[in-house]
């Protein structure tokens, strides 16, 4: 079964959060079309936060079509990305990803200097039609 987590200290409000982890979930394969997430009270005793905050997500998640909520039984995914990637390519690249931190890391920068020196990278990437 899928699990919510929060971030206290990213600023983002807690109900995209959940929002946002169902559409990385979906994108990189790890939830399909089908699967059913958390009930709205087993995610409120999870996280400790207000039902309203996650029914917010819900509908929200509801009105892109990401999932759908059927009475009696829950809440499921509904959209399918046809680029979700193979789990072998999620992988690699999360370990070579993994290994670029620890060598960030290891080098002096901090969580704001990796964020910032991705970010910059990544837009360079998009400029020279990589992205």
């Amino acid at each position: 079964m899928f699990v919510f987590r929060l971030d206290t200290h990213s600023g983002v409000p807690p109900y995209l959060q959940l929002v946002q982890q169902v559409r990385q979930a979906v994108l990189l394969g790890f939830l399909q079309a089908g699967d059913r997430l958390p009930l709205i009270r087993e995610v409120v005793e999870d996280l400790a936060i207000n039902p309203n905050t996650v029914a917010k997500a819900y509908r929200q998640m509801e009105q892109e079509n990401l999932v759908t909520g059927r009475p009696g039984q829950g809440t499921f995914v509904t959209e399918q990305r046809s680029a979700a990637m193979p789990a072998s390519t999620y992988t690699s690249l999360h370990r070579g990803l993994v290994t670029w931190l620890r060598r960030a890391y290891a080098a002096g920068l901090d969580e704001q200097s990796v964020d910032a020196l991705f970010a910059s990278v990544h837009q360079q990437a998009k400029n020279e039609g990589v992205a």
